[in-house]
């Protein structure tokens, strides 16, 4: 069902079980919605396999046990409790992939800053005035600081509140 939510937009690839969703998991999957409770192989188990390989996706928990305080230490990026509908799932999957944005850029930020703080360190005012990559390097900076917030402003907590 959720497969049908998004596989208009999205590439998508569904398994049936822990087993079967270790054996598709690699280093090409973006986003993983996870059901806590499965036969054999939980999800919690596939999560641990997830880390353990260190597999760079972002993991949704949608299932029907209720969070509890565990769920502080487990390295998801969002939990939903069943039923969701299909905004839930579109929203969760379009967050996720805006976290992964957000991260992306937030490692080019700093990239560029520490780059521009050495600069900044070994040369003079006057050269780094003269210097037309400099002021590129701190338009690329800008550039990045404004997508950022925008990103950031996208994900505000307050507006990722879930009515209930």
């Amino acid at each position: 069902m959720y497969a049908a939510y998004l596989k208009d937009d999205f590439t998508v690839s569904v398994t049936y079980g822990g087993e079967a969703a270790i054996d598709a998991v690699d280093d090409t999957t973006d986003i993983v919605l996870l059901d806590r409770r499965m036969p054999v192989v939980t999800g919690n188990e596939v999560l641990a396999y997830i880390d353990e390989q260190g597999f760079d996706c972002r993991v949704a928990m949608v299932t029907a046990v209720n969070p509890d305080f565990d769920i502080i230490d487990l390295r998801i990026d969002d939990y939903l409790v069943k039923p969701v509908s299909h905004e839930d799932i579109r929203q969760t999957v379009e967050r996720m992939l805006k976290l992964e944005a957000y991260n992306e850029r937030m490692q080019k930020l700093t990239s560029k800053k520490l780059k521009r703080n050495v600069l900044e360190l070994e040369k003079t005012r006057a050269q780094l005035s003269e210097s037309n990559e400099f002021q590129q390097l701190n338009d690329d900076i800008d550039q990045l600081e404004e997508e950022v917030d925008s990103i950031t402003a996208e994900l505000d907590p307050e507006g990722l509140q879930r009515s209930r």
